[in-house]
């Protein structure tokens, strides 16, 4: 019997929290080792859940409907997330580019390996394959760059990017996740369509709902996020836990409202976040925006967990070719041509930063959780697809999640991040002043004896010295070493 067979006949029983704890333990220690080794951490979540599943210790879990519940959950609070995150002062020189990337160039994207497929290896990808509405329908699963893969390795590389490419990288792979899956649910629907009309009607109609389904999700998303931002800040809770746990609310809240309406719910409450994460001016905003890290983290090991398990690998050998040409095509060939289009009116970015751009095309969860439309559908050779866009995920996180930093060193778009500042713990709101820390060097007291030799201007001030690991309370008075730490506070003085 294999280690984790024991779990699969009552995985949803007293057994799931054993068997979740297990699996996140596992999962943040890899995630540590693959910090250094340069792998993205949702690369290794994907393989451990592989190596727990039924051809490797033996846990069954087959239900594509829980997964993609699950999944989508966990999608709107990385998205979520994602938009709270989204500087509009970083993001505001770089939005029409990051617009048009999430628009025409998933469609141009999609269209572009949907050809491919079609006359190079749709024979060989299954019933969806014999038509070009089943290969587009393959292509549109994959057309989008996932949020979640590309926030998890820009952030993780911890450089830089010139040419504001790493705001316009963000607000892309945020942002067009829903066009992504507006393309599938709409093409899934004509799959499944009993009703026979023609080629070209369909056509329309499936324009007509994406247009709906954008501008309505904008909408909603806008009225949504202005209309908490009011609530927000003139209500007081009991306790500043509760202002986190509220806006989690009210993005479930915009994304539901804009489904009912027949909008793009991703869309609206990736636009209520935004708003809310650069227009709402509370105190609690820091710990808001912790709570919601650490919610994402969570969502993203459970959910490449939980697809990690329900690939079978023993099932790639019939996909592997056919997916290995579709992939290096959407790498080399699609997502290059799309990003040049797209990008083509905007002379201020360089050639290098278009190339960049075009290597930044990440597949992840997002692609895999789409995957799952058309096997929930029940449409014949579904899980075929499936299979391909797992196996062209894997491929994309290990060759351009591994290289993003690399290239962006040889094609010299990067520059190393400031240092994150040691505050010892402390936090303060941000109208006090802004935090800095500093480290006495010998050659300082050659110059500086004491904390009041070092003359710091006026509205500096220290607050806090760490020495040899205690904390000291400073005063006028009191020596400085080599090596010793300054917590400093800058802000307003009236001397």
């Amino acid at each position: 019997m294999l280690p984790l067979s024991i779990f699969s006949e009552s995985l949803l029983s007293d057994n799931l929290l054993l068997l979740a704890s297990i699996l996140i333990f596992f999962a943040i220690l890899i995630a540590k080792v693959g910090v250094r080794l340069g792998a993205p951490s949702l690369l290794l979540f994907l393989l451990l859940g592989m190596l727990a599943g039924g051809d490797g210790l033996g846990l069954v879990f087959d239900d594509y409907e829980v997964a993609e519940s699950i999944g989508h959950f966990a999608m709107t609070i990385i998205l979520f997330t994602g938009g709270l995150e989204t500087s509009l002062r970083e993001t505001k020189p770089v939005l029409r580019q990051g617009a048009l990337l999430s628009t025409l160039g998933v469609l141009t994207t999609a269209l572009l390996t949907g050809v491919f497929t079609y006359l190079a290896v749709g024979k060989w990808i299954g019933p969806l394959g014999a038509s070009f509405l089943g290969c587009f329908l393959l292509a549109a699963v994959m057309s989008s760059t996932d949020s979640a893969s590309v926030f998890s390795v820009l952030r993780s590389q911890r450089a830089r990017l010139r040419e504001n490419l790493g705001p316009m990288l963000e607000l892309e792979s945020g942002s067009n996740d829903p066009m992504a899956y507006v393309l599938t649910i709409i093409v899934v629907e004509i799959l499944t369509s009993t009703k026979h009309t023609g080629t070209w009607a369909m056509i329309g109609t499936g324009a007509w709902v994406l247009v709906a389904q954008i501008v309505i999700g904008f909408v909603i998303g806008l009225a949504v996020g202005y209309g908490a931002k009011w609530l927000l800040q003139k209500i007081t809770l009991p306790s500043n836990s509760l202002y986190s746990v509220i806006i989690l609310s009210v993005g479930f809240f915009s994304n539901g409202l804009a489904s009912l309406l027949f909008g793009n719910g991703l869309l609206s409450l990736y636009v209520t976040a935004i708003i809310i994460g650069n227009k709402l001016d509370i105190p609690q905003k820091r710990d808001i925006l912790k709570f919601f890290n650490g919610m994402t983290w969570l969502m993203q090991l459970v959910m490449f967990l939980m697809l990690g398990l329900l690939v079978r690998p023993s099932e790639f050998s019939a996909i592997a070719l056919p997916a290995l040409a579709i992939g290096l095509f959407m790498m080399l060939v699609a997502r290059p041509l799309s990003v040049f289009l797209c990008l083509a009116p905007f002379k201020g970015l360089s050639f290098r930063a278009k190339a960049f751009t075009s290597w930044v095309g990440l597949k992840g969860a997002g692609p895999i959780l789409f995957a799952l439309c058309p096997v929930v559908a029940g449409l014949d050779g579904s899980t075929q697809i499936f299979n391909i866009v797992f196996f062209i995920t894997l491929i994309s996180l290990l060759i351009q999640g591994m290289t993003l930093a690399p290239a962006a060193r040889k094609l010299k778009l990067s520059y190393k991040e400031d240092p994150e500042v040691e505050t010892f713990g402390m936090e303060i709101p941000d109208e006090m002043g802004m935090l800095r820390d500093h480290t006495v060097t010998e050659e300082e007291l050659k110059f500086a004896e004491t904390l009041r030799d070092l003359n710091l201007p006026h509205g500096i001030r220290v607050i806090m010295v760490k020495r040899d690991g205690r904390f000291l309370v400073p005063h006028g008075s009191m020596p400085l070493q080599p090596g010793d730490h300054l917590l400093i506070i800058m802000g307003d003085s009236d001397d």
